[in-house]
């Protein structure tokens, strides 16, 4: 009897907890039900008083949208925020700011119910809104949101031509990029971010295809017939890319606190870019450059072991990686032995562990990585040739 007691004291505790737990749940949803009842009743007394085009409703019905929101009603959430635009429209004009707050509501409901297209179209109206009532460092901010949602789209593939996503993607950054410069100055840090936007729009305007906004990565070709627009582009997104770099660049080294490791990193993306492009006797000098500037001290020598030691997969920028951080061997269940010749290519792919079960998945990111340009690993300046590469892949990020 006295051994039976664990084991029953434990079913009691996890049985209150589950009770718990569901209880707080249940308060929880009463709290929000709670919330929609009473902004029901202050939107009905301001009817009363006031009639249906009252210019207070349009907060209550902004609260009592995003009160539906969190109650996961988003069909009625939708039918809110869509009345507090409307009425807006009346009491202030057709752009006013207080549409904003209902618009991103309304969007958002949107994509929490898949209606990707309506979401897209509300997107549009967005842009308008804010492009007639936002200025200076806001509007900079909104359109980078603007060249986000680009980007979101094409991955979804919202709309007929999705290149002209991207096309847009670049032409919203470098937009936010302006504002930023009117108010900040042409070497403030807050024109970093667009102009590392402007580069991954460059990197997926001239063929890139891999990691995605949502952390996952594809391992498809492009859609439609953009590939053929994008090899006409290639050349021309080049140029774009280096000036881009060279903008950061430029920024970076007139920073009062710029460090070795800043300007050595953004010479590293010049290099990077050139050989992606297959301009690789000008990326072999940049890193050359880079790998003699990193030898004067002991702690230039480390970043340059850091940067140089080992083949990297191209692009290797935040937001357009072509492969996924690849872990220890005994963490994957995709276990990868491979080489990378002194041109950056991958040879010799041999396929290690034993879990046979997904095997079109793992052949998908066993082709990505033989089609996957590498940095070659630089020794005394030159690139030379890498064997015996381990990598392991956790398969559910593709």
């Amino acid at each position: 009897m006295l051994n039976g007691l664990p084991a029953a004291v434990g079913a009691t505790d996890t049985a209150a907890a589950e009770a718990e737990a569901l209880a707080s749940e249940e308060a929880a949803r009463d709290a929000l039900m709670g919330d929609v009842r009473a902004y029901l009743k202050r939107i009905e007394a301001q009817e009363s008083s006031d009639g249906a085009f009252a210019p207070g409703l349009t907060e209550d019905l902004l609260g009592l949208g995003l009160a539906l929101q969190r109650n996961g009603d988003h069909e009625q959430a939708v039918r809110i925020f869509k009345r507090g635009i409307h009425l807006s429209r009346i009491n202030e004009g057709l752009y006013s700011r207080r549409q904003l707050a209902l618009l991103e509501g309304e969007i958002a409901s949107h994509i929490a119910l898949g209606a990707l297209s309506e979401a897209d179209e509300r997107q549009r109206y967005l842009y308008r809104v804010q492009a007639k009532t936002l200025s200076d460092v806001t509007r900079g901010q909104a359109l980078m949101e603007h060249a986000l949602w680009q980007r979101q789209a094409y991955e979804a593939g919202i709309g007929e031509d999705p290149f002209a996503r991207l096309v847009n993607m670049w032409s919203l950054y470098r937009f936010a990029l302006s504002e930023f410069a009117k108010v900040e100055g042409e070497t403030s840090p807050m024109l970093l971010p667009p102009l590392y936007g402007m580069l991954r729009a460059q990197y997926m305007l001239s063929g890139f295809v891999g990691e995605t906004t949502s952390g996952r990565y594809r391992t498809g070709g492009v859609y439609g017939d953009e590939e053929s627009r994008q090899i006409g582009y290639r050349s021309q997104s080049y140029k774009h890319g280096n000036a881009v770099i060279r903008a950061i660049y430029d920024i970076q080294v007139a920073q009062s606190d710029v460090t070795l490791k800043d300007t050595a990193e953004v010479l590293l993306l010049l290099g990077d870019w050139q050989y992606w492009h297959g301009k690789r006797a000008e990326a072999l000098d940049t890193y050359a450059q880079l790998y003699g500037e990193l030898e004067e001290t002991e702690a230039a020598q480390a970043l340059r072991e850091q940067l140089f030691a080992s083949p990297q997969p191209l692009p290797g920028l935040a937001g357009v990686r072509a492969l996924p951080q690849h872990s220890g061997e005994q963490e994957g269940r995709l276990l990868l032995e491979f080489g990378v010749s002194e041109r950056g290519r991958v040879m010799d792919v041999v396929r290690l562990d034993d879990h046979m079960h997904n095997d079109e998945k793992a052949g998908d990111i066993i082709n990505r990585l033989r089609r996957t340009p590498f940095r070659p690993r630089i020794d005394d300046g030159l690139p030379v040739e890498t064997e015996g590469l381990r990598w392991a892949y956790d398969t559910s990020a593709w």
